[in-house]
């Protein structure tokens, strides 16, 4: 009997204090604890991914200084594609080496420009080709436009990237019997009456 004295008692403080009928109030109190509820889901969680964040940055080495290594051939700079963590990732660009390492994302393994890396994509980022054919530092033949934008990407790296080499100009080896014959093709021949004219000069 106290209770439900106590009841009415709680409702008619309800209808004097905020005007409202005791169902109206439940009502409204119950949208409030719904409504707390879901903002505080949707904030309440945010501060978890920046910690998150904070533990993969120092999960992450830093990057090391980059390394010059002067003139290196084509074969020695397939080395720095990202196969060997421990090692830059170098790519060149009309014969000039830049550490690309800072943007792995895009040119280590798994990026999208990574068969760029540790070759002289030259050809390949005129014509902006993912062929083997063009993944070369071999530019004859490109037109107009496609050198623009070739001096646009070199622009881009000059700029972005440390440059730490060059790579070496591999010229064609030729075998002994093909120099000898290519000297005979290039020596002189003596015509006939030239002959006849030396002839003449030792009969003196």
């Amino acid at each position: 009997m106290a209770n439900l004295e106590l009841w009415e008692t709680f409702k008619q403080s309800i209808t004097a204090y905020t005007g409202l009928s005791p169902a109206t109030f439940f009502t409204v109190v119950a949208l409030a604890l719904a409504f707390y509820y879901v903002v505080s889901g949707l904030f309440g969680s945010n501060p978890a991914p920046p910690q998150r964040h904070r533990e993969i940055e120092e999960e992450r080495e830093p990057l090391p200084p980059p390394v010059q290594l002067g003139e290196i051939s084509e074969d020695e700079l397939k080395a720095y594609d990202g196969s060997d963590p421990k090692k830059p990732l170098l790519m060149a660009i009309k014969g000039q080496i830049y550490d690309v390492s800072q943007s792995r994302m895009f040119y280590g393994p798994g990026g999208p420009y990574a068969l760029f890396t540790g070759k002289d994509a030259s050809r390949a980022l005129a014509k902006m080709s993912f062929e083997d054919k063009d993944l070369t530092g071999d530019t004859t033949g490109l037109g107009p436009f496609e050198l623009e934008a070739l001096q646009d990407w070199e622009y881009k790296f000059m700029s972005k990237y440390v440059k730490v080499g060059t790579v070496k100009k591999t010229v064609p080896v030729v075998d002994g019997s093909s120099t000898s014959e290519a000297a005979e093709k290039a020596a002189p021949t003596e015509t006939a009456e030239e002959h006849h004219t030396t002839e003449e000069v030792k009969a003196e």
